[in-house]
């Protein structure tokens, strides 16, 4: 289900979802980000083997999502594509699954560092980065103020200290008017909100956690860095 809760962005409602989309109903606009099709077999064709079903989830959420919310746009914030012959390596019926996903909404693709171009094959429109109405996309989050942007690239997670525990999850960045999405690939990792990979973007930050059932709102006083000597600075990759 969706978060009972909104985020108010440069005037803006949008509606963050448990599976990592945000909903912007006045434009009737899916915005997802860092899907990374096909990371898992870029990893076995490097001799790391992980089970080869890391695109077939990611596309079940989005999926879901598409038929949540039924978006007459859809914004892909890049990375959709883990490398450029990831089209090359999926099944047939992912392939398809994404080609009738493509098709069934105006699709813009953000292009990201991992993806130049999308596969012709889900060939819709691309931008480097693309305005509406107040509002402002692109994969990489710009430093210093940005007003009405949101963002991919980072892959932000948070650590959230509650009733003596510590839980670890995905999480939407918010704070100084912009906003940082969670990367929906199966196989991606994340990086702490509380990294100093944030610090120029986010004076004050707030992290959208997601949760089984919604998505809720952490404030810096709740949020824990992560323990000495692991990092997750692989997230983008």
């Amino acid at each position: 289900m969706p978060s009972k809760d909104i985020i108010s962005l440069h005037g803006e409602t949008l509606t963050p979802d448990p599976l990592g989309g945000l909903y912007w109903a006045r434009e009737e606009t899916l915005i997802v980000s860092d899907l990374h099709f096909e990371k898992g077999s870029s990893y076995a064709a490097r001799g790391v083997m992980l089970p080869p079903y890391d695109t077939r989830t990611t596309l079940r959420r989005l999926d879901v999502l598409m038929r949540r919310y039924a978006p007459k746009r859809v914004i892909s914030l890049g990375d959709a594509f883990h490398d450029p012959e990831a089209e090359a390596r999926m099944e047939t019926a992912d392939a398809d699954t994404l080609a009738a996903l493509v098709t069934g909404a105006r699709w813009l693709w953000i292009l990201g560092n991992h993806d130049p171009a999308p596969p012709a094959r889900f060939a819709a429109a691309t931008a480097y980065e693309e305005q509406i109405g107040p509002l402002v996309f692109r994969h990489e989050p710009h430093e210093g103020a940005a007003q009405g942007e949101i963002a991919g690239h980072l892959h932000p997670c948070a650590r959230v200290v509650s009733e003596g525990r510590v839980l670890r999850r995905r999480c939407f960045a918010a704070g100084e008017g912009r906003l940082v999405m969670p990367a929906m690939g199966a196989y991606t990792g994340g990086l702490n909100v509380l990294d100093g990979a944030f610090a120029p973007l986010f004076r004050e930050i707030t992290a959208w956690v997601m949760g089984r059932d919604g998505v809720y709102p952490v404030g810096e006083d709740r949020l824990a860095p992560e323990l000495a000597g692991r990092s997750f600075r692989a997230a983008q990759g």
